[in-house]
Formats: structure tokens, sequence, C-alpha cells
């Protein structure tokens, strides 16, 4: 089912998957630290992740810590896709140590997508999720991922072979 195919003239699923390589390790350690998710659930984000990943559907990833009276962000890690990039080798994961296990509070995934994803029908999306076998039922969220309330600074850059994942912290 997996291939190494080209998607551009640069890089290939196998480079999409070692981008995401960083990003899979990150949202580990914010799911254990937290205590918030399983590594089950997990397992099944990044099932759906790679297959959007893979088939150029992704644009960004978003991990947040909300307070739980308000559905508020205190914290989050945006990772955004840049497919026409130059970085051929990622940083290493880390700098997830102070997502602490706070009381009334959960974390929440949000994913944006490509154009690409945007111009397929209802019919065109339900089917890829199934042909995918995905494992989250998706909702649309109407959340500003650019946490105008917090500070934010670049973290690692992930790569491969030009296909980049750029993390962003928001405190």
């Amino acid at each position: 089912m997996y291939g190494t195919n080209t998607i551009t003239g640069t890089y290939t699923v196998i480079d999409v998957r070692k981008t995401f390589e960083g990003c899979e390790a990150d949202i580990r350690t914010i799911a254990r630290r937290t205590g918030k998710w399983t590594m089950e659930y997990v397992d099944n984000l990044f099932h759906d992740i790679m297959a959007l990943a893979e088939n150029d559907y992704l644009d960004t990833v978003t991990i947040t810590l909300n307070n739980s009276s308000n559905d508020t962000a205190i914290r989050a890690a945006k990772f955004t896709v840049n497919s026409n990039g130059t970085a051929t080798s990622s940083e290493r994961a880390g700098n997830n140590n102070d997502w602490e296990n706070l009381p009334n509070t959960y974390l929440s995934v949000i994913l944006s997508y490509t154009t690409k994803w945007r111009i397929l029908s209802q019919s065109e999306k339900a089917k890829f999720q199934q042909n995918h076998s995905f494992k989250i039922g998706w909702v649309s969220s109407s959340v500003n991922t650019n946490f105008p309330h917090l500070n934010n600074n670049n973290a690692q850059l992930y790569a491969s072979k030009g296909y980049e994942l750029q993390k962003t912290n928001f405190k």
C-alpha cells in the first residue's frame, strides 16, 4: 500500500514520514507529560495525520492545552508544513518539558488542510477517510490557531529533502 513514489521532484513519501517523526515524538512527550492522552490515542491521531500528509492534504497540526472552564488555550505547539523547503535534515525533537499535567485542562488537536483537500467534494473526503481507515471522527473547528493571547517562538525544524515541518511554541 505504501510506496516510495515521488510527490514532487525532490522528496518522497519516505521523506514525509521521516519529517513527521520529530512531530510524533513531540506529541507523544506532550501526551505523557500532561497525562491527557493515551499512547493508543496518539497512534490513532498519527495514523490519520500521516494519511493526510502523505497525500499532500495537510497544512498544519496544532496541539493545544486548554483550560476546561473556558476552553481557552493555555499553551500550544503548531507544526506547519512547507513542501517547498530547502532543509535536508531535522533538528532533534524536544523542548516539551514545560507541558504539565495541570488540573482542569485537556488537550486538543486541530488540523488545517491544503487547498488540494479543500477542493475535494464531501463524498471524496469521506471516501478518502474510509479508504485510509481513519481512526478519529474529525469535526470542524473555529479556533484561531494564531493564539493572539499567547507569545510564540519558532522551535525545531524537521525536514527531509526539502519537505519541512516548522514547530512553533505558544505560551
